[in-house]
């Protein structure tokens, strides 16, 4: 349960701390005076979402502060796999909100909003103002009925999302094969084209090396001879270095025996004669064989050409023209065998709708028969909520397709008068009616769940009177099996209050700043004649107050 509220700087709130007690709580006030603040507050701390303007003007941050006090095994179980322990039996929520970040925490442990949401389910069950129009929606009535037979469906619906999520992805792989497949044969075509195109290439690595280097010999044969004659000339004719040296030589040796220098000289130069000599016979012999043939130069250059442009097609290298092939190959296997494939992919796809299918109508079934259940009790709730002669029943319908829910649509119907046939809720009931509806479907749930606390904002818009009283006494029923926190503005309601709690809004310094505060007896019994007498709180108003908290007394006797 929900043991207190600490709330600083939101709103009107300038600082405020609450504590609730058991059974039923009841918070009232004037319109305006902040009453929604308490709630947003808790809402704030369960890790909703921080509105505009929540921050109190010229403070540097807000903070909201609940105290639960764990009472159920099953919670404590629950808490604990999410590794939370309550300390002392209690878990303390917070959550400080400042312009630039929020900060929230569990037992002093920060947290995510993600994981503040998820504790806060286990614990607190809130039902804001006009939520009862949910009601007016039909896949809401799918997610309560689910939630009531949550217990028996929570393995299965796990199944059923896992089921979804295979077929779901095996259609989609189906999609794409047959999009695939329609230009399946022409891309065979393109594929076997480019890998015979690279296969009649017969390229070996290296190769593009060497026919460039010839290409670019043979493309400059003429400038070679040219040079290489020129220079055999300079070399090896008449005239030339290789006869000069000759003389130079024959000059030397004669006076060679007058100086044994000039030896040393005759030697050095006899060795360059020798070389240049060779050099001559050599380029010479050079000169005799090479000839530009016209032919191989054609060759060369046509599959240069080729292997150049097999590089600029399949990856710059012929490494990477290699290896371009090896993957089209891959692929080319893959397509041709595509039947088989897909064969095999229609086959997992049938299988994977006969699980979904399995598990969906499985689910139905235990849909179906809590529906019956559901529709009974709530029946039930309904009468003692002022339905005079009320039938409520839940109309099955089968989805279009799979979804992660399965198969079904339901939809609540309902009959409010004798002899009026079952319509869906949104062509038969008022917003008061919807309101009690909620109430009903609210309790029932809260019967079959584990969460402590419930918390009802406003859920007595549009309902007076007798039907005010039902209300009243079905909160304080609800009251004994769980912690109850509710804003109303019925004095019916509030009467029955186990604690009451005056909500109220003052001038201080030129600043308003909401207050709560717990009333004992006679300030609740003012409160009530506040809300019976609006302005003027007359003698007979008064008595009618003290009236009305002594006839709640005695319900809370009769009910105990």
């Amino acid at each position: 349960m929900l043991v207190g509220l600490h709330v600083k700087n939101l709103a009107l709130v300038e600082e405020a701390e609450v504590t609730f007690g058991n059974g039923l709580n009841i918070l009232s006030g004037e319109t305006g005076a902040g009453k929604s603040i308490i709630i947003g507050s808790i809402n704030l701390a369960l890790g909703g979402k921080v509105p505009k303007g929540m921050l109190r003007e010229r403070t540097g941050y807000a903070l909201v502060e609940l105290t639960f006090r764990v009472e159920s095994k099953s919670q404590q179980e629950k808490l604990e796999e999410m590794d939370i322990y309550p300390e002392n039996g209690e878990i303390i929520m917070s959550r400080k909100i400042s312009a630039t970040r929020n900060v929230g925490k569990i037992n002093s442990e920060t947290v995510s909003a993600a994981c503040m949401k998820k504790v806060a389910s286990l614990l607190i069950d809130i039902h804001g103002q006009h939520e009862h129009q949910s009601l007016l929606h039909k896949n809401k009535h799918l997610e309560i009925l689910d939630e009531f037979a949550k217990e028996q469906l929570n393995g299965k619906k796990e199944s059923l999302k896992q089921c979804y999520k295979t077929y779901q992805s095996l259609r989609e792989e189906q999609a794409q094969a047959l999009q695939e497949g329609e230009g399946r044969e022409r891309e065979l075509s393109f594929l076997e084209y480019e890998i015979q195109e690279i296969a009649d290439a017969n390229l070996i690595v290296g190769e593009d090396e060497e026919l460039e280097s010839s290409y670019r010999k043979m493309a400059n044969s003429h400038n070679i001879m040219e040079a290489a004659g020129l220079a055999y000339e300079m070399t090896g004719e008449d005239g030339s270095a290789t006869e000069q040296i000759g003389r130079a030589l024959h000059e030397l040796q004669s006076v060679s025996s007058y100086d044994p220098k000039l030896e040393g000289f005759s030697s050095q130069l006899e060795e360059i004669d020798n070389l240049l000599n060779d050099f001559n016979r050599e380029l010479s012999s050079y000169l005799s064989d090479e000839e530009f043939d016209e032919e191989a130069f054609y060759e060369v250059e046509k599959r240069l050409d080729l292997v150049n442009h097999l590089k600029g097609k399949f990856g710059g290298s012929i490494d990477a023209v290699l290896q371009a092939k090896e993957e089209k190959e891959r692929r080319y296997s893959r397509l041709k065998d595509y039947g088989e494939y897909m064969e095999q992919l229609n086959s997992r796809l049938a299988q994977a709708e006969e699980a979904l299918k399995e598990v969906s109508a499985e689910v139905s079934q235990i849909r179906k028969e809590h529906a019956q259940v559901l529709a009974q009790e709530v029946k039930e709730a309904l009468g003692d909520l002022n339905f005079l002669d009320v039938d409520f029943d839940v109309e099955f319908r089968q989805a279009k397709g799979y979804s992660p829910n399965g198969t079904d649509e339901a939809e609540f119907l309902i009959s409010t008068n004798p002899g009026e046939p079952l319509k869906p809720l949104g062509r038969v009931a008022s917003g008061g009616e919807l309101s009690r509806i909620m109430l009903a479907i609210k309790t029932i749930l809260a019967e079959c769940d584990q969460v402590g606390t419930l918390i009802f904002d406003e859920i007595d818009a549009g309902i007076s009177g007798r039907t005010a009283q039902m209300v009243a006494e079905k909160m304080n029923t609800l009251g004994k099996s769980h912690q109850v926190i509710c804003i109303t503005h019925l004095p019916q309601i509030a009467a029955m209050a186990d604690s009451h709690f005056l909500i109220s809004k003052n001038v201080v310094n030129q600043t308003t700043i909401s207050k709560i505060q717990l009333l004992g007896e006679q300030e609740s019994v003012t409160e009530l004649g506040r809300m019976l007498g609006g302005v003027k709180i007359t003698d007979k108003v008064m008595e009618s107050a003290r009236e009305m908290k002594d006839l709640a007394y005695s319900v809370k006797r009769r009910v105990s």
